[in-house]
């Protein structure tokens, strides 16, 4: 699984969003917005939730911002906010700061005040589900950080019949398994037997390199 830790400051559709998904593929992160509803409605998800103020640097500090490893500041429409969490994460030493901006001037702000990625939701949204319907094998794709990604995919038709020690996966494919899915079932195995023969219709939870997994989509029949 993913050891790094996230923080999300700014706690509306969009920063909750990544903070129960990265909480439900099993990743350590602190929930932080001023608006106690807004915590209290991801309390029970993540590994923290704090009210706190995401301007005020020793706030974040008391809350341990300073062991993060990733940072994603999710306060796209108020400019002023948003340009204080970044700097104050960044003089906090978080190493890896992903800002949400409304337009192209705030993206260009947020970069000058140190975010290491600036996205801008609905295009990069737009871009995503266009990539989602090209793909072939993977269902879901939630992106970690600027490298990795956890994915869910198809068993495709060539792996089936066979064990995950015939394909050699984590070798060939530049991937770890870290759970499956049979068939329709909603359940989710993190028992994955080097043995299991695999079946028509299973879906894997994989980890690996974006590019590797989005190459590895492209290539499968």
């Amino acid at each position: 699984m993913n050891s790094k830790q996230y923080a999300v400051l700014g706690l509306g559709i969009f920063g909750s969003t990544v903070a129960t998904t990265l909480a439900e593929y099993g990743c350590e992160v602190i929930a932080v917005d001023q608006d106690e509803s807004c915590v209290e409605r991801v309390a029970d998800e993540v590994t923290k939730a704090v009210v706190a103020n995401v301007t005020d640097q020793e706030e974040l500090r008391a809350i341990g911002i300073e062991d993060i490893d990733v940072a994603i500041v999710a306060i796209g429409t108020h400019l002023e906010e948003a340009v204080l969490a970044t700097m104050n994460l960044k003089e906090l030493g978080v190493p890896y700061v992903i800002a949400k901006a409304k337009n192209k001037q705030f993206m260009k702000i947020l970069e000058k005040v140190g975010a290491n990625k600036v996205i801008r939701a609905e295009k990069d949204m737009g871009l995503k589900v266009a990539k989602s319907l090209l793909r072939k094998s993977i269902v879901d794709l939630v992106e970690l950080d600027e490298d990795y990604s956890v994915v869910e995919i198809k068993a495709p038709l060539d792996w089936v019949g066979k064990n995950f020690i015939d394909l050699n996966i984590r070798r060939v494919y530049n991937m770890n398994i870290i759970g499956i899915k049979h068939g329709d079932e909603d359940h989710l195995s993190l028992d994955v037997a080097p043995e299991y023969m695999i079946q028509n219709g299973d879906h894997f939870l994989v980890i690996g390199k974006t590019k590797e997994l989005e190459r590895f989509d492209y290539m499968t029949k």
